[in-house]
């Protein structure tokens, strides 16, 4: 079982630290769910969560993506990326589980948590 804390490159005042314990097994159907619940802006793109960032330009999506690395970093959980020019596109899955775990929406809630 992985286990670690998940938090932001500067937690503070809004921003609060995830604990997370988890065994990489798949969600249900009733558990992704609830998990889309805690985090607005993301979909669901069949076994992926996704979403999109739109920044005030170039600079500030790569500044934003450096954030958001260095939060996949910390949690050992890495989204796909694409950016064009101003929107930053993240798209998270735990492929080694072939689908959705409980890693996908942590990550998310703390990415989520820098906009």
């Amino acid at each position: 079982m992985e286990t670690g804390w998940n938090s932001p490159p500067e937690a503070g005042e809004d921003v609060k630290w995830e604990w997370y314990a988890v065994s990489m097994s798949l969600l249900t159907e009733t558990q992704i769910s609830d998990e889309l619940a805690t985090v607005p802006g993301w979909t669901r793109d069949d076994s992926s969560i996704r979403t999109v960032t739109e920044r005030a330009d170039f600079r500030d999506a790569l500044l934003y993506l450096g954030a958001v690395a260095y939060l996949a970093e910390t949690a050992g959980h890495h989204p796909d990326v694409t950016i064009s020019w101003n929107k930053v596109t993240l798209t998270l899955s735990t492929h080694s589980a072939g689908g959705l775990t409980a890693n996908d929406f942590a990550l998310a809630r703390q990415i989520s948590a820098l906009s």
